[in-house]
């Protein structure tokens, strides 16, 4: 082979080298285009069918929240003897029992909101402890009264809880 025909044969396949690299990551732009378009359609379609489920969560969540706000729970919930000790028992089982009832929810919550959940509860449950040490309480009754009138001086954990929610769920549906 004579240096002419090398060239000859370089200037044949140099060309086509060329065009087939090009070929080649232009189609390989493409598939990675086409994927993530098809990725980003299922995820949209999935968000969609989730939307509702999420949606029922927080709704869940939030009558949870209002049903152990005290004002209505000591409402709900009336003592069945003058034992305090007994009342406070059966209040925080009430609470617990309603949580166990909406466990599961955590699942389409994100873990801020999860974490304010609880610690709502948590703070709901250490008020209703904490009263019933008051050396005002003596009996369930009074320890109704003692919980509402503290009420009275701050607000509940479950309001601003749901306040979390409702902040949550703007930012969910835009």
């Amino acid at each position: 082979m004579d240096a002419t025909k090398v060239i000859e044969l370089l200037a044949y396949t140099l060309p086509a080298l060329i065009t087939g690299i090009i070929a080649y990551y232009f189609f390989n732009a493409h598939l990675k285009n086409e994927e993530g378009r098809r990725r980003y359609l299922l995820q949209k379609e999935l968000q969609m069918e989730s939307l509702p489920l999420r949606l029922q969560a927080y709704e869940r969540m939030v009558l949870f929240l209002e049903r152990i706000n005290p004002a209505k729970l000591l409402i709900r919930v009336t003592p069945f003897s003058d034992d305090k000790n007994a009342y406070e028992t059966f209040l925080i089982q009430q609470i617990e029992q309603e949580f166990e009832h909406n466990l599961t929810q955590q699942i389409y919550l994100t873990e801020d909101c999860w974490t304010v959940i609880t610690t709502a509860k948590n703070s709901i449950i250490q008020n209703i402890r904490k009263s019933n040490m008051s050396e005002k309480v003596d009996s369930s009754h009074k320890l109704r009264e003692v919980i509402l009138s503290d009420l009275l001086d701050k607000q509940s954990p479950s309001y601003a809880a749901v306040s979390y929610l409702k902040t949550e769920v703007i930012v969910l549906m835009s």
